[in-house]
């Protein structure tokens, strides 16, 4: 089996939460990493200069069997099920799926801040989601976590779920959103245990060392230093 995985070079959560499971599974695929150009020219044709299709214009894309497959939480299951990080048990599959949700609903949230020039705007919204939406989405994955009782989302093993969370919470754990808090997690202990659990497994830190390279990359408030505990 053929897996291409595109995105761009650094280690946002819409990707790593197929790539880790991947790596950590010991499934080859390929990284493909794109640039600035490659960027402009997909938006314009819907597709790489190799003719590799990008559905939406939008990435990720996975690439299998050479057939594109866009949308992060439909990637995210692929790699689930193929690296067995997701659940069988259609109950337990649909767990996963609520967490893949509710990160993008947090990456939703943070957006138009993200596209806001006015930089007293801007602060102003940031300062409103940390005192509110953010915080209260924190609560609710708490609530998650203490329900199921087991330092994971769903089950007794790590799934895709708690990799996207992990994820998450580095990027917003760096400071590199102005005006959102970097410890924002900080007070919701199982979050931390959590994130704290996954950064010190060796075949994570591993993936950090070979692939967060972050001086290939300048992309704005995406380009960040992910911390090994919270």
């Amino acid at each position: 089996m053929h897996i291409k995985l595109i995105y761009f070079d650094m280690p946002f959560w819409r990707a790593e939460v197929a790539r880790l499971p991947l790596f950590l599974s010991n499934i080859e695929f390929e990284d493909f990493r794109i640039t600035s150009d490659d960027n402009r020219y997909l938006k314009e044709h819907g597709a790489l200069r190799d003719g590799t299709s990008i559905p939406f214009r939008q990435l990720p894309v996975l690439v299998l069997e050479g057939q594109s497959i866009a949308q992060t939480g439909a990637i995210a299951r692929i790699c689930g099920k193929v690296s067995g990080m997701y659940p069988e048990d259609m109950i337990e599959a649909g767990r996963v799926d609520q967490i893949i949700d509710t990160v993008t609903d947090i990456n939703e949230l943070l957006n138009p801040s993200m596209l806001e020039n006015d930089p007293t705007i801007k602060k102003q919204m940031r300062i409103e989601l940390s005192n509110g939406a953010l915080t209260q989405y924190f609560g609710y994955l708490e609530e998650l976590l203490k329900s199921n009782n087991s330092g994971w989302f769903v089950g007794n093993e790590m799934t895709i779920a708690d990799i996207a969370v992990w994820s998450m919470l580095g990027w917003i754990a760096q400071g590199v959103l102005d005006d959102i808090p970097k410890d924002l997690s900080k007070p919701f202990k199982r979050l931390t245990h959590l994130y704290n659990d996954i950064s010190k497994q060796p075949d994570v830190r591993e993936w950090k060392k070979m692939t967060y390279a972050y001086e290939k990359s300048s992309i704005g408030e995406y380009n960040y230093h992910v911390p090994d505990s919270i």
